[in-house]
């Protein structure tokens, strides 16, 4: 009997003070077009690449960026920690994707700073099986602007923290493909990373076969021009 009736419908969700979930927000072509841009963004020169931490250690997500390249801890035009090419430019879409995601979190006024929001940069995360991220902050931007957060894939398990330290309290969310992720306001510094992936969980028809899990956040930077 159980086939018989749909799944209840997940619903919007405010884990904390300016962090906003939206369950399913990117529609299944718009899922399609992102991870179709995600392979043509991953391409060298300044692809999808391996971070190494200052302290030696090695992300075990792989990572390309668009408008400024994020490295351990600041960001600049060219790829500095790993072959010096230029950064992939912004795309314009992805701005407008972004502007309409808060637009949908906040209502376009109030905490998302309605018609002051600039995104310049995005970062792409893959996740493949058995990576994670440990609890971090977003601090290299100079200004405080939320942070666009989208899911594509494998569905992961979201740890969001709190601003002072990196132990409790904190709140664990299920992210699943097509999710949106919103934190700003008081939330905006938060510790946050992903404990694990749920391997196999993504719809085959999204193509991604066994990449596993894609993440996109995008921001505003501060940085001149």
């Amino acid at each position: 009997m159980d086939g018989l009736f749909p799944p209840p419908a997940r619903e919007r969700a405010e884990p904390a003070p300016g962090a906003v979930l939206l369950p399913d927000w990117l529609t299944p072509a718009e899922q399609r077009e992102l991870v179709a841009a995600c392979r043509e963004w991953a391409r060298p020169p300044a692809g999808m690449r391996t971070v190494r931490m200052p302290t030696g250690g090695v992300m075990s997500v792989q990572t390309v960026c668009l408008g400024w390249h994020w490295y351990p801890y600041g960001y600049a035009r060219t790829v500095v920690d790993g072959g010096g090419a230029p950064v992939k430019p912004f795309p314009p879409e992805l701005g407008a994707l972004a502007r309409r995601a808060l637009a949908a979190a906040y209502g376009g006024a109030g905490i998302a700073g309605a018609g002051g929001y600039e995104p310049d940069v995005a970062v792409v995360n893959h996740y493949p099986h058995g990576a994670r991220m440990g609890l971090h902050r977003d601090k290299e931007e100079r200004v405080d602007a939320p942070v666009v957060s989208l899911s594509l894939g494998d569905t992961c398990v979201f740890r969001l923290g709190n601003t002072e330290t990196r132990t409790r309290p904190w709140t664990d969310l299920e992210l699943r493909s097509g999710d949106l992720l919103v934190f700003g306001g008081p939330a905006r510094f938060a510790y946050h990373g992903v404990v694990r992936t749920l391997p196999g969980s993504a719809d085959p028809e999204l193509g991604l076969g066994l990449v596993g899990r894609l993440n996109i956040t995008v921001r505003q930077s501060g940085l001149p021009g």
